[in-house]
């Protein structure tokens, strides 16, 4: 088993709610979404995010709006939709779960080895 395929299994799991933060306070284009992920070290493709969001745009989590901008063509603006919202509040407590088990359960292995 290579550890990469894992990994990168890891990363499109969370890959979502990444995508639904950012856009939690402010709209975005792609090219700022893929910054702010970028940023934050989880690394993602043109290719891999375009059908991602039109998945959460087809679930009415997002919404899209055109935007003209002075350096080339539009842009497509996306949004958290109401529901959008909601899921991102459900998501949040189910990854601070997450995060606690895996913690308990990590710490819990370490301590064993002390």
């Amino acid at each position: 088993m290579k550890i990469e395929n894992t990994k990168a299994q890891m990363r499109k799991g969370v890959l979502e709610y990444c995508i639904l933060s950012v856009l939690e306070d402010k709209d975005a284009y792609v090219a700022e979404i893929l910054t702010s992920l970028k940023n934050a070290k989880m690394l993602v493709v043109e290719g891999t995010i375009y059908p991602l969001l039109t998945r959460l745009k087809n679930a009415e989590l997002l919404s899209y709006r055109w935007e003209e901008s002075s350096s080339g063509p539009p842009r497509k603006y996306y949004s958290l939709t109401q529901k959008g919202k909601e899921f991102l509040t459900e998501l949040s407590l189910t990854w601070q779960e997450l995060q606690d088990a895996v913690s308990t359960i990590t710490n819990q292995k370490n301590n064993n080895h002390e």
